[in-house]
C-alpha cells in the first residue's frame, strides 16, 4: 500500500512519500521538487507541470494555472469576476452555472470543469509517485486551506476520483503543519499537563493562515483558525506589476497591460525581483529584453521602495493573528512558538510584524515549501495499515458554524438549531430526534455568511423520506445523525424511525426541537468510535480521530432519548435525498473519470510517436558523426557514400514531410537505416571485442593444460582423478587449441570492411563448452574417509589408505575402533 501526501498549491505542488522508515520529498523528472500547478493544453496531447510551466509564454491562451480558487465557486460568483480580467485564459459558464474553462485541444474548442482540471493534475503527481515508490499509487492525503468551504472540498474531492485515487482525507494546510511539526517531538507535555501551545503562520502564494494548536504526548487538537484567503505572495507580485507598469508607461511609452505575453513576463520578472529583496536591501535592476515592441526595459527597486509599494497589504497581516488569538482565548504568554511555512513568510516585512505582535522571536525549524506535503504524507501513513505508525490523534476544528433548518410539508414555520459551532472539533457527528408524523427537510448552511470568503452560504438540502406516525396516531420519534467528516464535509449520514411496540410503557415527552448541549471535555475524550447498539440511555455522538483511536462526543438532552420504563423499540432505517450546492452528478463524474482515461491514452500515444521520431533523428546525427570518426575503417567507401546520402534524405524529411507521421512510418525509417548501418557498427565492436574474448578463451586453454601437467607429474592434489578423465580434459583443451588457431587464421585473411568469420559470441560458447566440459574434473574434491575404498595392508598409495591410528593398529583393528565408538568424528584422509 502506498503513503503519499500531496501539497495541491495554488501556484506549485509538492509530494512527500513514506518509505525507509521516514517521510521524503520526491522529486519529478526535472530533478524538481516542485512541481508548477500548470496545465498546457496542445493540438495533440496534454503537458502537465514543469513542461506546462514552459508554454505559459508561447501558448497563454491555453496554459491554465491559478484555478485552485475556482473550485466550487459559480461564474458569477465575485471573486470569479474579478479575477476573469486577470488571466491570459477564457472562463466559460457552465450549463450549472459552475466556471469552466476553455481551451483549444486537439484541434477543438473544449470546456473543462475545474475539477477536470485539477484531475489532470493530479494524474501527473500520481505518476511522478508511481516512478518514484515503483508501484502503483491510489491511496493519498491531499491538503485544502482551512478556509475552503463544503461545496470547496466536495469539488477537490471529486478531482481526486477522476484522477483515481483515493483520498483517505482532506486536511487543512495548517493541520498538516502541526502534525509534521508534533509528531517527531519527544518532550511534549503528558495528556495531563498543561498544553504546549503554538502558532502556525502561513502564507502562500494566493492566501494566508493562521492557527493555534495545542500539543500533548500522542496528539494535538487545533484550538482556533484564522484566515485573510486573498492575501499572499501574488499580492506583492501584482504591486511590482503595477508600479512597473506605470513606470513603463511613462518611461517608453508601453501599455503593457494590451500585451499578455508581456505581462505574463513582467509577472515572472517581478516574482524573481521579490525573492531577490528578500534577501537583499540594496538597490536591485529589473531587465527585460525585447519586451514589447522590440525595446528592451529596465528598471531598479530597493527593498524600502517596496515595502512602500505593497504597505497597504502588510496592513492586513496582523488582523488574522489578532483574530485566532482571541479565539482561542489565550494570551500572548501562553504561546510556546511561532512557527512560519510557506513562501511569502520570507518577506522580512512580514516576519517583522508576526514577531512585533506576539513580541516573541519566530521559528522557522519547519521546511517553509514542504512541511504541508510532509504533514499529509504523515497523516496518510496514520491512516495506512501497511505502517505502524506512533499513535497520535489529531483534532481539528470547523471553520464556519453551521446551522440546520427543518420543515414539513403541511408545517407553519421553520424551525433550526446550531449544530456545529466556529471551531467546534472535527470530524465530529451528532444525533438529532425529532418528532414528526410525515416526511420532512433539511437545510444545512453557515450561520455567518458575513464571515464567509464565499458568496453562498448554503451547504445543501437533505430530504428524509417514509415518515410515517405511530400506529395510535402519536408523531414519531427520527434520529437524524449529522455529521462533519475527516475531509471537513458535512453530510446528514443517516436517519432512523423509531417504532413503538405493542405492551410497552410510555415514554416521557420530548420536545420537537432537538437542545443540543456540549459535553465535558472529560467525557468527550472517553467516547468511542462509531457505537453501534446504543441503548436509550446511552450517548448518542460519534467522532472518528484521524488516527481512529479515540474520539469526542457531545451529549444531547436527556430528554431525547431517556425513558422512564423499559420499552421495547423497532429501528427503522430511512432514505435520505441528498442535494449538495454545486455537487457534481454521478454520472457526469463518472464520464469526466472515463475522458480522463482517454485522455491518458492519448498523451501516452503521443509520446510512443514523439519518441520514435527522436530515435530516428538521433540514430541519423549519431551514425553520420560516426562515419567519420570511429566507423570510418570498417565501411568502404562506396557504402559510406550511399549511406551518407541516406542519412541526409533522412533528416530532410524529418523537417518536411516526416513532421507529423503515424509511429509506424517512424518505426520502417528506423528499420532501414539500421540495415545498412548495424552491419558496420557490429563490425566495429566484433574487431573491438574479438581480441579480448580470444585472450579469455587463451587463458583458460592454458589454465586446463597446467591441471593436465600437473597430473602428469603425479602431484597428489590430483591423484584421485583417472587418467581416463585427465584424457577427456587434454582431448577437449587440444580441440579448443585447434579451433582457436584456424579461426585466427582465417580472419586474419579478411580485410576490416568485412564481415567476420567468427563472432565473439562464438568464442564466448567455446570458453562455456570448454568449462561444461573440464570443470566437472578439475573441480571435483578429495573423498573423504566414509567414500574411500577399503584397502589391504599390502595396498599402497597414502592417499586412499586408513588414518594414521588405524595405520598402528591394522584394518581390522580400526574396524572395531569405529564399532566401539559411534560418536567418533570421521576425518578426511590426508
Amino acid at each position: 500500500m502506498s503513503v503519499v501526501g500531496i501539497d495541491l498549491g495554488f501556484q506549485n505542488c509538492y509530494i512527500a512519500v513514506a518509505r525507509s522508515g521516514g517521510i521524503e520529498t520526491i522529486a519529478n523528472e526535472y530533478s524538481d521538487r516542485c512541481t508548477p500547478a500548470c496545465v498546457s493544453l496542445a493540438s495533440k496531447n496534454r503537458m502537465i507541470g514543469n513542461a506546462a510551466k514552459s508554454q505559459i509564454i508561447t501558448n497563454f491562451k491555453n496554459t491554465v494555472h491559478g484555478f485552485k480558487k475556482f473550485h466550487g465557486r459559480a461564474f458569477d460568483d465575485p471573486f470569479v469576476q474579478a479575477e476573469k480580467p486577470k488571466l491570459p485564459y477564457s472562463l466559460h459558464k457552465l450549463v450549472n452555472g459552475s466556471t469552466g474553462i476553455k481551451v483549444r485541444y486537439l484541434d477543438e474548442d473544449k470546456v473543462f470543469t475545474v475539477e477536470q482540471i485539477t484531475g489532470m493534475l493530479l494524474t501527473k503527481l500520481k505518476e511522478t509517485s508511481e516512478i518514484a515508490l515503483k508501484k502503483p499509487v491510489v491511496d493519498c492525503v491531499i491538503s485544502v486551506p482551512s478556509f475552503f468551504t463544503d461545496a470547496e472540498r466536495r469539488s477537490v474531492f471529486d478531482a481526486t476520483q477522476i484522477a483515481g485515487l483515493n483520498c483517505l482525507r482532506l486536511i487543512n494546510d495548517t493541520t498538516a503543519v502541526a502534525l509534521a511539526y508534533g509528531i517527531y517531538k519527544q518532550d511534549l507535555p503528558t495528556p495531563e499537563e498543561r498544553p504546549r501551545n503554538v502558532v502556525f503562520v502561513d502564507m502562500g502564494h494566493s492566501s494566508f493562515q493562521v492557527s493555534i494548536t495545542a500539543f500533548n504526548k500522542g496528539k494535538l487538537k487545533v484550538l482556533a483558525t484564522a484566515f485573510d484567503p486573498y492575501l499572499g505572495g501574488r499580492n506583492f507580485d501584482e504591486a511590482l506589476v503595477d508600479y512597473f507598469c506605470e513606470e513603463f508607461k511613462g518611461k517608453y511609452k508601453l501599455n503593457v497591460r494590451d500585451n499578455p505575453r508581456a505581462l505574463l513576463r513582467l509577472h515572472q520578472e517581478c516574482e524573481k525581483l521579490k525573492k531577490l529583496m528578500s534577501a537583499n536591501s540594496s538597490d536591485l535592476p529589473l531587465n527585460i529584453e525585447c519586451f514589447m515592441n522590440d525595446i528592451d526595459v529596465s528598471s531598479r527597486m530597493n527593498r524600502g521602495q517596496f515595502e512602500e509599494t505593497c504597505a497597504q497589504y502588510l496592513m492586513r497581516v496582523e488582523v488574522p493573528l489578532k483574530t485566532v488569538l482571541e479565539q482561542s482565548k489565550l494570551s500572548r504568554d501562553d504561546i510556546y512558538a511561532v512557527e512560519l511555512v510557506g513562501g511569502a513568510t520570507r518577506i522580512p516585512a512580514i516576519k517583522e510584524r508576526i514577531t512585533k505582535f506576539f513580541c516573541k522571536d519566530i521559528s522557522t525549524t519547519l521546511n517553509a515549501d514542504e512541511a504541508v506535503a510532509r504533514g499529509c504524507a504523515l497523516q496518510c501513513a496514520i491512516l495506512s495499515p501497511a505502517f505502524k505508525v506512533r499513535e497520535f490523534s489529531i483534532t481539528d476544528v470547523v471553520p464556519f458554524p453551521i446551522t440546520l433548518r427543518w420543515k414539513s410539508p403541511t408545517e407553519d414555520g421553520l424551525g433550526e438549531c446550531e449544530v456545529f459551532s466556529k471551531n467546534h472539533a472535527a470530524p465530529f457527528s451528532k444525533v438529532i430526534t425529532f418528532h414528526k408524523k410525515e416526511p420532512f427537510e433539511l437545510e444545512a448552511f453557515y450561520s455567518s455568511p458575513q464571515d464567509l470568503p464565499y458568496p453562498d452560504h448554503r451547504i445543501g438540502c437533505f430530504a428524509v423520506q417514509n415518515v410515517i406516525p405511530q400506529p395510535d396516531g402519536d408523531s414519531s420519534k427520527v434520529k437524524v445523525k449529522v455529521r462533519v467528516n475527516v475531509h471537513g464535509i458535512f453530510s446528514v449520514s443517516s436517519a432512523s424511525l423509531i417504532e413503538k411496540q405493542k405492551g410497552e410503557g410510555e415514554e416521557m415527552q420530548i420536545d420537537s426541537e432537538p437542545v443540543v448541549q456540549n459535553g465535558r471535555a472529560e467525557d468527550q475524550t472517553k467516547m468511542q468510535v462509531d457505537q453501534d447498539g446504543q441503548s436509550q440511555c446511552d450517548q448518542q455522538n460519534e467522532d472518528n480521530s484521524s488516527s481512529s483511536k479515540g474520539a469526542c462526543g457531545e451529549k444531547l438532552d436527556p430528554a431525547a432519548g431517556c425513558s422512564k420504563a423499559k420499552v421495547k423499540v423497532k429501528s427503522i432505517d430511512l432514505p435520505i435525498m441528498s442535494n449538495n450546492i454545486r455537487q457534481l452528478d454521478s454520472d457526469v463524474l463518472n464520464n469526466f473519470v472515463e475522458y480522463e482515461r482517454q485522455m491518458i491514452i492519448q498523451d501516452k500515444l503521443v509520446k510512443e510517436v514523439n519518441d520514435a521520431k527522436n530515435a530516428v533523428e538521433e540514430y541519423v546525427y549519431d551514425l553520420r558523426d560516426k562515419l567519420c570518426g570511429i566507423y570510418e575503417n570498417y565501411v568502404t567507401q562506396e557504402d559510406s557514400n550511399r549511406l551518407t546520402l541516406m542519412l541526409e534524405d533522412t533528416e530532410n524529411w524529418l523537417y518536411e514531410d516526416g513532421e507529423e507521421q503515424p509511429k509506424q512510418v517512424y518505426e520502417e525509417k528506423l528499420d532501414a537505416l539500421k540495415r545498412l548501418g548495424q552491419p558496420i557498427q557490429d563490425r566495429h565492436r566484433e574487431h573491438e571485442d574479438r581480441p579480448r574474448a580470444f585472450e579469455e578463451l587463451g587463458k583458460k586453454m592454458q589454465l586446463y593444460m597446467k591441471f593436465v601437467d600437473s597430473y602428469k607429474q603425479k602431484d597428489e592434489r590430483y591423484l584421485h582423478l583417472t587418467a581416463e578423465e585427465m584424457s577427456t580434459v587434454e582431448k577437449c583443451v587440444n580441440e579448443s587449441m585447434g579451433w582457436m588457431n584456424s579461426k585466427i587464421n582465417a580472419q586474419s585473411k579478411l580485410a576490416i570492411t568485412q564481415d567476420p568469420i567468427v563472432k565473439v559470441a562464438d568464442i564466448i560458447a567455446k570458453i562455456q563448452e570448454l568449462e561444461d566440459a573440464c570443470n566437472p574434473v578439475v573441480n571435483r574434491p578429495k573423498p573423504t574417509v566414509e567414500e574411500a575404498p577399503e584397502v589391504n595392508d599390502q595396498t599402497s598409495g597414502a592417499h586412499n589408505g586408513p588414518t594414521a591410528k588405524q595405520g598402528a593398529e591394522g584394518k581390522g583393528d580400526a574396524k572395531e575402533s569405529q564399532q566401539t565408538k559411534p560418536g567418533t568424528k570421521e576425518m578426511e584422509v590426508d
